[in-house]
């Protein structure tokens, strides 16, 4: 009886055990596999895998950053041309004609024999507020001489930029003062004006020149619209020339000005955002019915082909110039962690007949695409319209019966050719060394004085005119290496005089001023006033 009672004690005291010694080599294993786990995962992918590797074992010192961002720019290089990458260092600089604003002291300058110069102030800027004016020389930044010395345009700009409320001391030299004047500038957010030109081109015509789309817009364009329609515009130009793009909000607010209510704008489709419909609220009726013209060309891209687009596709008014750009997709930005960001294509865009205006490109060659302006010139593109080819597949009709084409840009209603007619060998000499626009620069700061009696672009033009200006202009070249030549003189010679003349109302009246004189002779302008009058 009792070796029964040991037998069955040793067999629940081995049970015990089995089952001690099993749970203990469970935990042994399950350790063991999550050491494996750890050993053999990779932390996320192969990219972030081989970089740690590279980290910890790599012979040399190495910078993880720059690691990182090459890695970056080389995932973005298999996608489409418009994929980027923005390093933490350029991020506020690229944001900052998007935001229409930036954080500085409210100058132009420009450099004179290693000197800066000032331009203009911005009105009500800070170095307005504190008695700064144009023609002031700066001489000094924080007691740091700055003048005599040749220095690169970011350097001047990182000087005198900075956190809104700082404040900078610069030393100015004035003319008819016998000793430097110091002022302590306070920083302030500038605006960055999308808006650079508004002026009325006849009594009834008005012109508003769009450099690029930005949060500012539309509301910088109701302010110079308003004001033009207060000077008598019952017809208007808007000119989107070399106008790259921007906020496609922004776009789609200035072509609902001119649309009634219901009528779509543009549309976006993408495999991950699906499809959204973009349409005219009607909200302000002021210029549904004014006559309109739109001018672009080949560097019109992005948001300027929205608008273009939703204009010409809704039979709206006259497209004018040379065949747009050819970008329909959009970007979605992400701000990374260490302030850097990614840009990255979502979706493409459609005009309202359906078009998608995207040229081709090839992931392996972005140059190429960037440079498919060449590529127009050697086939006569920009001077024969019977050189543009579209593809018959691509063809759309506008609800007029209009016939319009995708896949590769918005082609005008009107083409006006590059105007090479007063290019001589002269021409192009004096152009390609930029004496033009410093004999400008010089005359206005030389005689500032007297050219600011002139309030207006006439009397300007034709106080030049009678300071004979062209042949001041003449002796300035021959002075600076470029010869006269009579028989180029007269080819070029009302071309040479108008750019001159254009950049001198440009120092002494502001973009308005350069604008209302370049465009007297500028073809694809005069087309659309021409246009305007027939329509009457």
């Amino acid at each position: 009886m009792m070796d029964k009672k040991n037998i069955f004690l040793w067999l629940i005291l081995a049970l015990l055990l089995g089952i001690s010694i099993g749970l203990h080599l469970t935990k042994r294993e399950i350790k063991s596999h999550q050491r494996r786990l750890l050993l053999f995962s990779p932390p996320a992918g192969k990219t972030d895998q081989t970089i740690d590797i590279i980290k910890r074992i790599y012979v040399d010192s190495i910078s993880v950053k720059m690691l990182e961002e090459e890695a970056i720019r080389g995932v973005l290089k298999n996608l489409d041309p418009h994929s980027q990458y923005i390093p933490a260092s350029n991020f506020a600089a690229v944001n900052e004609s998007l935001e229409g604003n930036f954080s500085g002291i409210g100058v132009q300058y420009n450099m004179l024999n290693d000197t800066i110069v000032i331009v203009n102030t911005t009105p009500e800027g800070p170095s307005e507020k504190v008695g700064i004016l144009a023609g002031d020389r700066i001489i000094s930044v924080e007691d740091k001489n700055v003048a005599g010395v040749r220095m690169a345009s970011d350097d001047i700009v990182n000087m005198l930029k900075g956190i809104t409320g700082t404040s900078v001391n610069v030393g100015v030299y004035r003319r008819g003062e016998e000793e430097l004047l110091n002022f302590t500038i306070t920083r302030d957010r500038i605006p960055l004006f999308s808006i650079i030109a508004a002026y009325m081109i006849n009594g009834e015509t008005g012109y508003i020149k769009i450099d690029r789309f930005a949060r500012t817009t539309y509301q910088e364009f109701l302010t110079a619209a308003d004001r033009l329609r207060d000077e008598g515009m019952s017809k208007l130009i808007i000119d989107l020339r070399d106008n790259s793009g921007g906020i496609i909000e922004g776009a789609v607010r200035l072509a609902e000005l001119f649309l009634p209510a219901g009528k779509m704008i543009v549309y976006t489709e993408g495999s991950k955002t699906g499809r959204v419909n973009y349409y005219s609220q009607g909200i302000n009726k002021t210029y549904h019915n004014m006559e309109l013209v739109l001018l672009i060309n080949e560097t019109s891209a992005s948001a300027s082909e929205i608008v273009a687009g939703a204009i010409q596709d809704n039979d709206r008014g006259t497209i004018i110039g040379r065949r747009s750009f050819g970008k329909g997709l959009v970007q979605e930005q992400h701000v990374l962690s260490d302030g850097s960001a990614v840009r990255i294509t979502v979706s493409r865009y459609y005009t309202p007949t359906g078009r998608c205006i995207q040229k081709p490109y090839n992931t392996d060659d972005r140059n190429e695409y960037f440079n498919e302006l060449n590529s127009r010139i050697a086939h006569g593109e920009l001077m024969q319209q019977e050189n543009i080819r579209f593809n018959d597949s691509l063809r759309y009709e506008t609800p007029a019966g209009k016939v319009v084409y995708g896949g590769g840009g918005i082609m005008p209603d009107i083409f006006v050719p590059l105007d090479t007619t007063g290019i001589s060998n002269y021409y192009r000499m004096v152009m390609r060394r930029r004496l033009a626009y410093d004999f400008a620069f010089y005359y206005a700061d030389n005689n500032r004085k007297e050219l600011a009696t002139h309030t207006d672009c006439k009397t300007l033009q034709t106080h030049l005119k009678n300071k004979n200006i062209l042949s001041a202009f003449v002796d300035y070249a021959a002075r600076n290496g470029v010869a006269k030549n009579d028989r180029d003189i007269r080819i070029s010679g009302n071309n040479i005089e108008n750019i001159v003349t254009a950049y001198i109302a440009r120092n002494i009246l502001n973009e308005n001023g350069f604008y209302s004189v370049i465009n007297q002779m500028d073809k694809i302008v005069l087309k659309g006033v021409e246009k305007l009058k027939i329509e009457n």
